[in-house]
């Protein structure tokens, strides 16, 4: 008997699960309704105790963090995701996506077999096809878009005609193996140049590392525009908030928005978006003049520390001048800048999202350095480098190709990354003509450029634009419609996944293990990954011979088997980086590291570190110990711990050597518009999660906060739809009136408005504000600037 319930009713968890499929397709729309349903045996329910249980341990897939849990699996059917009390990094704790995961399991709308586009790009009109035929039109096209072969060659073999972009996750590196190493294109577009990559290079470049802060024995903090309470829900959010507000450690908090962390805080500064370097500027100031600074750290570890203390003095960065850029009285830096150096332990948080403003690079050096002169790194309770256990390397035979061109992204750009790339920079160029080579195939995986990367049309023109568009993904997102052949991947839940090490104060070595077997005709990615290989290897092999001088030279005169030999050894084989099974090749990784007796504890718990059996323990029924208080990595660098500030081959590539304010960054609003600012909400990950009922059931849809003053005028009330608009594009969202936001300022979530309608829970749901925001960058990297929008609002 198959038994058939609504999208309702399948969210309850009381009722047989039913999980929506289909073997015959319509020849008109691919998600046809009227389907042929696919059910499990109807004496299977999502409610726990039906049956034996396994619990099978995994890594979260949610969210960067990668909390580790045990699926307890019945009967095939996940009914329940617990924590993993093995991890130190989770400790034993899974939040409210974390528990959610499940949905994306069993997600109605997932995407469950290989589509390939009958319709137009964008109208969701697909048919179903076999993996093969999938494969096939990659290679060879259709009667509606061209295949790789002819592309590649049509452009003699220039690997870098193919651009592609991936989302974070552990099977991350295997498709970057796959089309940067193996297939050849330097054109990689990583989702890190619309997220943190300023930070990251800010405080690489100064400190040396990214650092982990210990907030559980900090004992006084500034976290400027990071809203910890609502973003991300961790371990180490959870050590803030418990010690806030007279609890042991002291809060200070920047943030153009009233927000709950600022509710927790001891302080709240409504700074003007975009003048926090200015900020960390001016309390720079009051301590190199007051001499506040710890002496022997700075005389020790510092390179370029008269340097900058000159800089900062002469240019006078007062309080005083300070305060008309950045909102805050001159009278509250001299105070926090006093406090912070006076603490004993005290932690300027570096901050985990995206880049706010064109001075960004040098707002992460500043507070990098501002840190340093407290002599609050590598040591408890500030920033530590914390220690890492190491994997070995896997190899890969990758081939070379001659024709192959450079990447071209790094165009006014100071510090081009010649990896990641500039998503926004890449795009335009391509769009308006100054790529230097036609760009005519896109391979994406795991990644919503629609959504995610700034200025949602050029997107569109930018995917129209292809001859060819691939997209790997769980769900049929936005971009997804803009695909021409779609690749279903198992989720978390259905995949083993490469081994990771997760280092700092307590490293451990974490594997995500297959909960149950891929669902409908999903595949694990490295699975995708060797059959693609497989099916493109020989034909662009042809491709390469036909235009590679160099491989011509060398094979001239060869046999077949000398060839053949050849094409293996020089990693022509496109194929060969996956001859093993994830498993396998995690089982021989970590043997190697640690021996046999670790890989059983890994097997067994998920999670492997040295002495675990040990040094684990039980402390309460919620809390564990890891590791024993003098075995955590607290101080790891002694004597080669280096703070660099002043760069002077920066200057060389228009970049100031030291971090300095410039009169263009000034907070200005023209009359009548509004700044528009956005974030994001613990329980949801970007445009990932918001087709997930569950999350949806916390919060339904994003709303824009304007001031109740400026609503008032405007005769907007809760609720109101209103508009609006920028140079770029328009969207309608509901209006949330509050104090907590600036007269001249508005800010909504990040996530919503999906546009594909085979994500029935997503599709129109709010606003998306990538359709807004500007499509600026910062200069240093070419990372996008996403709080430089002035736009307008209007009730409609």
């Amino acid at each position: 008997m198959k038994v058939e319930v609504s999208r309702r009713r399948f969210l309850q968890s009381s009722v047989a699960m039913t999980i929506v499929g289909g073997t015959t397709i319509s020849a008109t729309n691919l998600f046809s309704h009227s389907e042929e349903k696919h059910s499990l045996p109807e004496n299977i329910t999502t409610k726990t105790g039906t049956g034996k249980a396994e619990n099978i341990p995994f890594l979260c897939g949610i969210c960067v963090n990668k909390c580790a849990g045990l699926a307890r699996v019945e009967n095939g059917v996940v009914t329940k995701l617990n924590p993993n009390p093995y991890f130190p990094k989770s400790r034993n704790m899974l939040c409210a996506r974390g528990n959610a995961g499940i949905q994306t399991l069993y997600d109605p709308d997932r995407l469950k077999y290989p589509l390939i586009r009958i319709g137009e790009r964008g109208d969701g009109k697909y048919k179903r096809v076999s993996w093969e035929e999938a494969y096939d039109a990659i290679l060879n096209g259709t009667d509606k878009f061209k295949g790789l072969k002819q592309i590649l060659d049509e452009e003699k073999d220039n690997r870098a005609t193919i651009g592609y972009c991936n989302g974070e996750g552990l099977s991350k590196e295997g498709f970057e193996v796959l089309m940067g190493e193996k297939i050849g294109t330097p054109n990689y577009v990583d989702e890190i140049s619309i997220c943190l990559e300023t930070t990251l290079g800010g405080y690489f470049a100064t400190i040396g590392t990214y650092g982990e802060a210990d907030l559980n024995n900090a004992d006084y903090l500034i976290i400027a525009g990071a809203n910890r309470a609502e973003a991300i829900i961790t371990p180490d959010t959870m050590d803030m908030f418990k010690r806030t507000r007279g609890r042991g450690l002291k809060t200070i908090v920047l943030d153009p928005r009233f927000t709950n962390t600022a509710a927790k805080a001891d302080r709240w500064y409504a700074i003007n978006p975009g003048t926090d370097l200015a900020f960390v500027l001016a309390m720079t100031y009051v301590v190199m003049n007051e001499e506040l600074y710890d002496k022997d750290f700075v005389n020790k570890h510092t390179v370029g520390f008269e340097d900058y203390k000159k800089h900062i003095l002469s240019k006078k960065y007062t309080p005083e001048w300070a305060e008309k850029i950045t909102n805050i009285p001159a009278k509250e830096i001299y105070k926090t800048a006093r406090e912070f150096m006076s603490a004993e332990h005290p932690i300027y948080y570096q901050g985990r999202r995206s880049v706010f403003s064109k001075n960004d690079f040098q707002l992460r050096r500043a507070m990098a350095i501002f840190q340093a002169l407290s002599g609050n790194l590598d040591k408890k309770g500030g920033i530590i480098y914390g220690q890492k256990l190491k994997l070995p390397k896997e190899e890969v035979n990758a081939p070379m190709y001659a024709q192959v061109q450079p990447r071209f992204d790094g165009k006014d750009i100071a510090i081009p990354s010649q990896k990641t790339g500039s998503w926004i920079q890449f795009r335009n160029m391509v769009l308006d003509g100054t790529a230097p080579y036609p760009v005519r195939a896109m391979f994406m995986r795991k990644h919503n450029p629609l959504a995610g990367v700034p200025n949602t049309k050029k997107t569109e023109e930018f995917l129209k634009k292809m001859d060819l568009n691939v997209m790997i993904d769980i769900l049929p997102s936005d971009t997804a419609m803009y695909a021409d052949v779609i690749l279903p991947e198992a989720s978390y839940l259905e995949r083993t996944s490469p081994v990771a090490s997760y280092g700092s104060l307590e490293p451990a070595i974490v594997m995500r293990k297959q909960a149950i077997k891929p669902m409908f005709e999903t595949k694990e990615p490295e699975v995708i990954y060797k059959e693609l290989a497989e099916k493109l290897s020989k034909p662009l092999w042809e491709i390469t011979k036909k235009y590679d001088e160099d491989v011509q030279d060398d094979i001239k005169g060869m046999s077949k088997e000398e060839e053949e030999k050849y094409y293996k050894e020089n990693g022509f084989d496109l194929a060969d980086a996956w001859e093993k099974s994830v498993y396998e090749s995690n089982k021989e990784r970590v043997e190697k590291a640690f021996g046999e007796e670790a890989w059983k504890i890994l097997d067994e718990k998920g999670v492997y570190y040295p002495n675990m059996e040990k040094y684990h323990k039980q402390l309460n029924p919620n809390e564990f110990e890891y590791y024993p208080e003098d075995k955590k990595h607290y101080s790891t660098q002694g004597d080669k711990l280096k703070v660099t500030i002043n760069f002077k081959n920066l200057a060389k590539k228009g970049v100031d050597p030291m971090p300095t304010w410039h009169d263009e960054w000034n907070f200005s609003v023209p009359e009548g518009k509004f700044r528009l600012v956005t974030g994001r909400h613990a329980q949801f990950t970007q445009s990932g999660t918001t087709n997930n009922v569950m999350l949806r059931d916390l919060i339904n849809t994003n709303y824009l906060w304007i001031n109740s003053k400026v609503a008032k005028e405007k005769g907007i009330k809760f609720g109101d739809m209103v508009e609006v608009k920028s140079s770029v594009g328009k969207v309608h969202i509901k209006a949330y009136p509050t104090e907590k936001i600036a007269p001249n300022q508005i800010f909504m979530l990040h996530g919503f408005g999906g546009s594909s309608k085979e994500m029935e829970f997503a599709y129109g749901n709010g606003a998306n504000d990538a359709l807004i925001i500007e499509d600026k960058i910062e200069p240093v990297y070419g990372a996008a600037v996403m709080h430089e929008t002035n736009v307008e609002v209007r009730k409609v």
